[in-house]
This record gives structure tokens, sequence and C-alpha cells, in this order.
């Protein structure tokens, strides 16, 4: 059975450096009806489970450690059985949310996580993020980019932990690079694709902002 890729949206606060924000995220699962992986567990754990179905869950993965990505992620391994993976570098985002829970595994930079037949490649894409990472599946033409591009340009690098210039590098050598009808699905907001996205990223480099 071909993989494909469903999705809920959930409602929540991000809160970093003493301040909170309202926020909808999206949530990415991607399987059959046999097994799944969910992309991201923000801020409820019953629309999850909703999406998810009957499937089994292979693994949880986080495109990064900012609350509003991981808050519901423990818990939903517990109702699932399934391991956190996260990258490294971003344990410490992670150590604010859940200090007394650690992630149960890592997304390393170039492996494939594997699911349904079909294989998701991580990319290390920091900038928003220390840990931040993308998951391109060639097979179905999609890359989960987290906060790190969204439909009309780059994810924030206005808080802790964050870098403009690293941002800008990753979307440019590890995104960018991709071809240029993958659907990028983001974090929050509409997703778009690869193609769409280049030359107003192009012109916005250019400008130096």
């Amino acid at each position: 059975m071909t993989a494909r890729v469903d999705h809920t949206v959930t409602s929540g606060t991000f809160s970093l450096d003493g301040q909170t924000f309202d926020v909808d995220n999206n949530v990415w699962v991607v399987g059959d009806d046999n097994e799944c992986v969910v992309v991201d567990a923000p801020h409820d754990v019953d629309a999850i489970m909703r999406t998810v179905g009957g499937r089994r869950v292979v693994a949880i993965l986080a495109t990064h450690a900012h609350d509003d990505h991981v808050r519901v992620a423990p818990q939903l391994a517990r109702a699932t059985g399934a391991p956190v993976l996260l990258h490294p570098d971003d344990r410490v985002l992670w150590d604010m949310v859940h200090p007394d829970v650690a992630p149960d595994g890592e997304l390393r930079d170039g492996t494939t996580i594997e699911v349904a037949g079909t294989g998701l490649r991580v990319l290390h894409t920091p900038g928003h993020s220390p840990g931040a990472c993308s998951l391109h599946a060639p097979p179905l033409g999609v890359v989960f980019t987290g906060d790190t591009l969204f439909a009309g340009g780059p994810g924030a690098t206005g808080r802790s932990y964050s870098d403009f210039g690293t941002i800008v590098e990753s979307i440019r050598t590890r995104l960018l690079t991709l071809p240029p009808e993958t659907v990028v699905h983001t974090g929050h907001g509409d997703s778009t694709t690869i193609g769409a996205e280049a030359p107003h990223l192009d012109q916005w480099l250019a400008r130096g902002h």
C-alpha cells in the first residue's frame, strides 16, 4: 500500500524568552493504513491520535524542540509506544520543556526513517534552532520543514538559540537544492513548493535582510 500524508492542526501556545504567544501548529502523519510516523507533537494528543487512527506509530519525529512542537511528545509516546526522535543539538530546548524525560533517540543528518515502504531522509537545517531538521520524502515528493521554511520565507530567528545567517545557509544549501516541484509542508500555515519559494528567497537573501 502506498504511503500518504495526513494532516491536522492543533492550537495552543509557544513560550520562549519570557513571552507567550497563541499559535496553530500543523501535525503531519506519514504512512499507510497499517503504520505511520508523526511529525511534531504540539498541543493535543487526542487530535493527533484521531489522525493516526488505529495505525502503529513507528516514531514521533520532532523537527525541533520549541515547546509548541514537543509539548505532548512524551504523552504521545506513552499512548503509542513509539520513540521520540530529536536532533541532539536541540536538547537544550527540549530540557526547558521536559526536564525530567529525555528523547528516546536521535535524528541524525543523512539518516533515513523508514515507514510504509517510504524513506524520510533527515536534513539538519539549523538556524531557527540549533538542531532543527527537515524531513525529505522523495517518493512522495514532499519535505517537512518544521519552522525552517514557510510559504513566503524563512522561519523566525529573533529568539534565543536562533541565528539568521545559519537559517539562510540551511535553506540555500539543503532545501533550495531539492527538486522545484517538491511540496513543502510547514510547521505553521499553508504548504508551498520549493519552486514557489526559490525565486522569492533569492531576492530576499540578496537584500541581506
